[in-house]
């Protein structure tokens, strides 16, 4: 997650004293509000709990009242401060940090504590309603959900919630993974626009994983909806003849049939991300990025209209990282950014080993930056844990301490629609080129396998071959 503090603002408190409040930014979109003394004193709990030689540097006190080059200068110290603190493996996964930016994020939005219903809803677009308190963090949330779906503890640790914003041709955009420091009611709800929603999505790359959630039945439910909303918008690439083998295990009711099948089409288990730009292999190519299979899959169109198509292996990624600036808005004028002004420009740019002796960076524009950098992590930690002989199968911690009494109802996943047949002339979400179609149609693809891009196409003119996907 991206942290930064891009501006101030002078309020007035209570007594009407004014003073300066920093606004701090996840993603680009304000999470809260919070003084110095608010900052001051979350540094100064950090120091006692873990030691004075862990915390990063905070900026001093002032005994005079800040002149406007001392605001800023400290601004630009807390933004630092507050990235050091959330880089740290130790400090930015500690409850104490957690627990701060959730309640500075209620305090933002005044938000009282209550119990509200909040909406949750499954790949297939069914909603889940739960009975929430406005402060219940994203595992209180999650714990819900399970509840009410009768989805076994050991479970759970395999779904996820997710923002997305809906487009009005039912595409969807994956804005972020929710994390353990906001809260999902107070989230959905500042955002004030009823295009975002809350997902429930599995979290979890490896394929080999399924068979555990296949073996309950609200797992098989929720993964067999999954996999057809993902054939229906087009995610997963299928042609003609699979299109009719996944119809008539449909119609059969065999989604365990029907999931297995679904492993072996391209693209299964991969999120798609908005059209963005690359500097690969040429500057100013339009790109489709897809994240899955411990990759990063580029269809890109170059200058010249010809279509490439090509995969960047997480194992062959050095290293990586998401970098933000704030842009003025085209509106004829060459006037600095202000707040109204300025939007932010949001870039994931990756050092990747190209061939034995060669490392080259590789940098995309994307509003969805940090989602894509979320995604390569979670995929690197997943392979770590492998690696090690671990499991990701995790028991939800329970927490009772002023969560709400949940209902003893219970609500089952119903099963989508069979799939409709293919339509070669189905409008297409997002174009770049008609070779693209295959793709990115909203429907099932008529396109057979043989006319598909082939994977292998930056192969020879941008060597990946050197080391295996093993060597981390």
């Amino acid at each position: 997650m991206h942290f930064s503090i891009p501006e101030t603002e002078v309020r007035s408190g209570d007594n009407g004293s004014t003073y300066v409040a920093y606004n701090i930014h996840v993603n680009g979109v304000l999470h809260c509000r919070v003084r110095y003394s608010q900052l001051l004193g979350l540094h100064e709990q950090i120091k006692k709990e873990y030691g004075s030689n862990v915390v990063p540097a905070f900026p001093p006190k002032k005994i005079f009242t800040l002149t406007p080059a001392e605001v800023e200068q400290r601004r630009e110290q807390l933004e630092k401060y507050m990235q050091a603190v959330r880089q740290d493996p130790l400090l930015g996964t500690s409850e104490m940090f957690n627990s701060f930016l959730r309640k500075a994020q209620q305090e933002t939005q005044q938000i009282p504590t209550e119990e509200v219903a909040l909406d949750i809803c499954l790949s297939n677009g069914q909603k889940v309603t739960v009975n929430i308190l406005t402060s219940d963090q994203t595992e209180d949330v999650l714990e819900a959900v399970a509840t009410k779906l009768d989805l076994p503890d050991d479970l759970v640790g395999y779904f996820s919630l997710f923002l997305v914003r809906e487009g009005v041709d039912g595409s969807l955009t994956f804005v972020r993974k929710l994390q353990e420091f906001e809260l999902p009611y107070v989230s959905i709800t500042s955002l004030r626009s009823s295009e975002f929603h809350i997902v429930l999505r599995k979290s979890y790359w490896d394929m080999s994983y399924d068979g555990d959630v296949m073996d309950n039945r609200v797992g098989l439910n929720l993964l067999y909806t999954q996999t057809v909303s993902d054939i229906e918008r087009g995610w997963i690439l299928v042609n003609k003849d699979q299109h009719r083998q996944l119809k008539s295990l449909q119609e059969k009711g065999s989604k365990k049939e029907f999931i297995h099948l679904g492993q072996t089409l391209k693209y299964y288990g991969y999120i798609k991300f908005d059209p963005c730009i690359t500097d690969f292999p040429e500057k100013g190519c339009q790109v489709i990025v897809s994240a899955g299979n411990n990759e990063l899959n580029f269809h890109v169109k170059l200058p010249n209209e010809q279509m490439k198509e090509g995969s960047f292996k997480v194992t062959r990624m050095r290293c990586w990282r998401v970098t933000s600036s704030q842009v003025p808005v085209a509106n004829g004028t060459t006037n600095p950014c202000s707040s109204a002004k300025c939007e932010v420009k949001l870039e994931l740019a990756f050092e990747y080993l190209m061939s034995k002796d060669r490392l080259q960076w590789v940098t995309i524009t994307s509003q969805q930056a940090i989602m894509m950098s979320i995604c390569l992590q979670s995929m690197v930690d997943e392979l770590m844990v492998k690696k090690s002989g671990g499991s990701i199968k995790k028991m939800l911690r329970k927490r009772h301490n002023g969560s709400i009494q949940r209902p003893d109802s219970q609500q089952t996943v119903k099963s989508p629609p069979l799939l409709d047949s293919p339509d070669p002339n189905r409008e297409q979400i997002v174009k770049l080129s008609t070779k693209l179609s295959s793709v990115s149609l909203r429907g099932i693809s008529a396109s057979n396998s043989a006319n598909d891009i082939s994977a292998n196409d930056f192969h020879g003119n941008y060597a990946f071959e050197g080391i295996g996907d093993d060597d981390l």
